[in-house]
């Protein structure tokens, strides 16, 4: 590869590209120079007068990716030394460049990347089918044989393409359709971070850089938006220097190429790629000495802008009027005859995919805070809303989270406005709405934090959820508020994008003769700071804004995709809200003792390492996927995601997690408040069953409870009292009348006290059980007559609570009936409540497993037959058969609840 590169670039070719990047710098150079100063007084001119548009309601976060990646993880990368598949550890930091190595412990040791890729200027394919198109138009005139293959055979169905016009391009292959997806939300969030590289922080160099660019492509005939308008500055130089010399050095190279198209393409990737790196190292050394230059005679200046203000303004205002007298009625006739029929359709085409964009990062956020409510409702605390919040915070920062709302904006179409108005694409127009998306989700999600981090202090665990709501609703309504003054905003820079440069190549045709003559108007000392040029640009400007404020005014006033008109303040609107900006970020997990994020590298290599222990320290925003160590299929594992790629838990905590959830669902049980219960038709009652729907059974108290104790050993004494008196009965002696003790409610049963098999309870907690146990512990069928007979006659012992009568064999039968009548409707009550509750409970995990239920219905019946046991050892039979026939129709209430 290296030949390849030596043999077509040599020293003459070099020269060419050398000599090319300094003449494009050069001039760019001058244009910059002169748009610094030109800058430099609008910055302080704002500064002394104010201004700006509406004041926020969100905060903003200053460092919003402090000690956070965004991904890693493990797929196929093709390598283009030796034409093979390979895997590769591909991690993802706060800077979005990505870094490929060999292995997870290579990245993990603190190693050197196999390589990086900045991702600005790249399109993501995902079909080889596009990647073929695009490279077909990299040769132009040398057309391919019907048939021929391509140079790349991709080892899977599922592909994933870097490709970039200038830069080399990179190849990756996944095994599923749904790891195809998540890679390419990861690799699209890179590409649009790395294409927002210039900072609006810097109110001189930004400005002067964009117009200086500007100004040359005009200068060359090139109006329009440009795609190449991404990345840092020496990149997008760069882009400027090999729109201009990428076809001379084409037309010198390709006639040289040999083999297939296939070859001739790949290598031609290959060189273009070796020119592009050439021009970025140039064009960033010149770079910096001219901004070098500007910065060290900004001090000057600044001080005769401030000194010569006031003349500096009544001298750009003489020629103002000036040029605005020739260029105002051409320029108004162009503006009736072709802007204004199209400002309200081009508005709409705009509107549309990106208030529904912003709409779903609304409800995004919205989802979110009410799945953490529901899931703090199931027994949550602090804790767990540290786990939750920490999860939150980095919202705006998951890719496959928000992947759905950037998807809603690339529905934005202008077709056939492009060639009218010289608009290429509109993917400059959807990359800046999807970069304000994700900018007002991390406002919202920031706001939301502060909000409820005051809220938090001094309150206590019962108030959660009233608080999160609270929280929640101040912060929808901010962020309604900003959405709309952030659109409102964007579709007027995108108005101008579209109409200015098409005017400026309609006018200047016309009025660029006679510009010139106006320079004379301006006193020697200002004309640093006044430039004819520009005033023309923006007397153009002023005369197309009046109608694009009147058409998105008109649409806030219709309220027309939720737009709100200039004049709405909100009522509720926080004066001291934003002094909470200033406070520190949260570290909820820490703060509040949530469980610690899974960090993207495992302890190992030199402890001593700052680097790599700053690894281990950073937390991923998107789950990371495990390697399986083969190096022969694709370790990867389904990844995050939104409704089709739900977001899944880590490998190795799945079980904790869901039974953790089992387990606070369990303490939520039992927490919550005694309310009537249900009459069913034998007349038991469905407490139980719709107390928790999700366990369908009640979770008797821990044994930890010292109540649960004290019924224990109430339980275990009333046997051993029944045990005495069976033998006492079986030896002809009276039996001990046993001392009465508090007994606990059924609710406070023990599990288990016998291991023997009992018959199953067939009445609620809230009753005694309609036919009871022996007295024989090793009977549980039902007395004979005779026996009922002779344990009339026995003398009846002391006892402790009231009698209940026993029941004769009929009385039995029917009460069998009764208890299937009981399974039954208790079954129907269970599903209907489970049908009720579906809607309002959350469904990822929160619902006990089917092993666990069957579980708890051996300790209920156990807990029954205590029941029945205890009340028989200390009671007589009452020798009123009629009594006994009311009480067992009424269902009779054990004596140790009424006492």
């Amino acid at each position: 590869m290296g030949d390849l590169i030596s043999s077509h670039l040599d020293e003459g070719k070099r020269e060419i590209i050398t000599v090319r990047t300094s003449e494009v710098i050069g001039e760019f150079g001058r244009l910059y120079e002169q748009q610094y100063v030109v800058a430099l007084f609008n910055k302080v001119r704002y500064d002394v007068e104010g201004g700006g548009g509406p004041q926020p309601q969100l905060l903003h976060r200053k460092v919003p990716l402090e000690n956070k990646s965004i991904f890693s993880g493990t797929l196929f990368q093709y390598l283009e030394e030796n034409k093979k598949w390979r895997n590769r550890f591909l991690f993802v930091p706060d800077s979005y460049i990505i870094s490929y190595y060999d292995s997870k412990q290579a990245h993990d040791r603190g190693l050197q990347p196999k390589g990086i890729i900045n991702c600005a200027g790249y399109r993501v394919l995902t079909s080889m089918e596009k990647y073929l198109e695009l490279l077909e138009s990299s040769l132009p005139g040398v057309k391919a044989k019907v048939g021929s293959s391509p140079f790349l055979k991709c080892a899977t169905q599922f592909p994933l393409i870097l490709w970039h016009p200038y830069a080399r391009h990179h190849y990756f292959c996944v095994a599923t359709e749904k790891e195809q997806q998540k890679w390419n939300a990861v690799f699209q969030d890179c590409v649009r971070h790395a294409n927002n590289g210039l900072s609006e922080e810097c109110k001189v160099q930004t400005p002067a850089f964009t117009d200086a660019v500007r100004l040359y492509r005009q200068a060359r005939g090139q109006y329009g938006t440009w795609d190449m308008m991404c990345g840092v500055p020496p990149q997008i130089l760069a882009n400027l220097v090999m729109e201009k010399l990428l076809p001379e050095l084409r037309d010198l190279i390709s006639p040289r190429l040999k083999g297939k198209l296939q070859e001739r393409q790949k290598n031609w990737i290959l060189i273009s790629d070796a020119v592009y790196g050439l021009v970025q190292n140039q064009a960033q050394l010149q770079y910096e000495a001219i901004v070098q230059s500007c910065e060290a005679g900004r001090p000057p200046l600044e001080a005769s802008i401030r000194t010569d203000m006031d003349q500096i303004i009544t001298s750009k205002e003489h020629v103002t009027s000036k040029v605005r007298a020739l260029v105002l009625p051409k320029a108004e006739k162009l503006l009736k005859v072709s802007i204004q029929p199209y400002i309200s359709s081009i508005l709409e085409a705009l509107m549309e995919p990106t208030s529904r964009g912003f709409f779903e990062v609304r409800d995004v956020f919205f989802r979110e805070l009410v799945d953490m409510s529901k899931n703090l409702l199931n027994g949550g605390s602090k804790e767990k809303l540290g786990e939750h919040m920490e999860k939150i915070s980095m919202l705006a920062f998951h890719p496959v989270k928000m992947q759905g709302c950037y998807e809603k904006v690339e529905q934005l179409s202008l077709e056939g406005l492009q060639q009218r108005f010289d608009v290429t694409s509109p993917s400059v127009f959807v990359q800046r709405a999807q970069i304000l998306m994700r900018e007002q989700m991390d406002d919202a999600v920031y706001t939301f934090e502060q909000l409820l981090h005051q809220s938090l202090e001094g309150q206590e665990e019962e108030d959660l959820c009233k608080t999160i709501q609270k929280c929640q609703d101040r912060v929808i309504k901010k962020f309604d508020y900003d959405s709309s003054t952030v659109r409102k905003k964007f579709f007027r820079e995108a108005l101008l994008q579209i109409f200015i440069p098409y005017m400026l190549k309609q006018l200047s045709q016309s009025c660029s003769a006679d510009l010139p003559q106006f320079q004379e108007l301006i006193f020697e000392d200002f004309s640093r700071f006044i430039l004819v040029e520009n005033i023309f640009e923006e007397v153009v400007l002023q005369t197309v804004m009046k109608d694009i404020m009147m058409a998105v005014k008109e649409a806030a006033v219709q309220r027309r995709h939720n737009l709100y008109r200039d004049s709405i303040v909100l009522t509720n609107s926080d004066p001291n809200l934003h002094l909470l900006e200033e406070n520190p970020p949260i570290d909820w997990a820490g703060e509040y003792g949530g469980e610690r994020e899974e960090v993207d590298g495992e302890p190992g290599g030199d402890e001593g390492d700052t680097v790599t222990q700053k690894r281990r320290r950073m937390k991923q925003v998107v789950s990371m996927i495990q390697e399986d160590g083969t190096a022969t299929a694709l370790s990867c594992v389904e990844v995050p995601g939104v409704e089709d790629i739900p977001e899944e838990e880590g490998d190795g905590d799945s079980d904790t997690k869901s039974t953790s959830a089992s387990e606070k669902e369990v303490a939520s049980v039992t927490s919550v408040p005694q309310e009537a219960p249900l009459a069913l038709p034998n007349g038991t009652t469905g407490k139980e069953e719709t107390a928790n729907p999700s366990m369908q059974e009640p979770v008797p108290k821990s044994p930890q409870d010292p109540e649960t104790k004290l019924a224990i050993e109430s339980a275990i004494q009333e046997i051993e009292n029944a045990v005495q008196e069976e033998e006492s009965e079986q030896n002809g002696e009276p039996a001990a009348s046993p001392e009465p003790e508090e007994t606990s409610s059924p609710a406070e049963q023990p599990l288990t006290l016998r291991s023997e098999k009992v018959e199953p309870a067939a009445s609620s907690q809230n009753e005694a059980p309609a036919e009871p146990a022996s007295n024989q512990e090793d009977k549980t069928g039902p007395l004979n007559p005779e026996e009922q007979q002779q344990q009339q006659q026995q003398p009846p012992p002391a006892k402790a609570e009231e009698p209940i009568a026993q029941p004769t064999q009929e009385e039995q039968s029917q009460e069998a009936v009764a208890v299937e009548t009981v399974s039954e409707s208790r079954s129907e009550l269970q599903q209907t409540t489970a049908d009720s509750t579906s809607l309002h409970h959350n469904d990822s995990g929160f619902q006990s497993p089917a092993n666990e239920v069957a579980e708890e219905e051996e300790p209920q019946a156990a807990m029954a037959t205590t029941e029945t046991e205890a009340g028989e050892s200390g009671k007589e039979k009452h020798s009123d058969s009629e009594t006994g026939e009311e009480d067992a129709g009424k269902g009779a209430v054990p004596a140790a609840s009424q006492t």
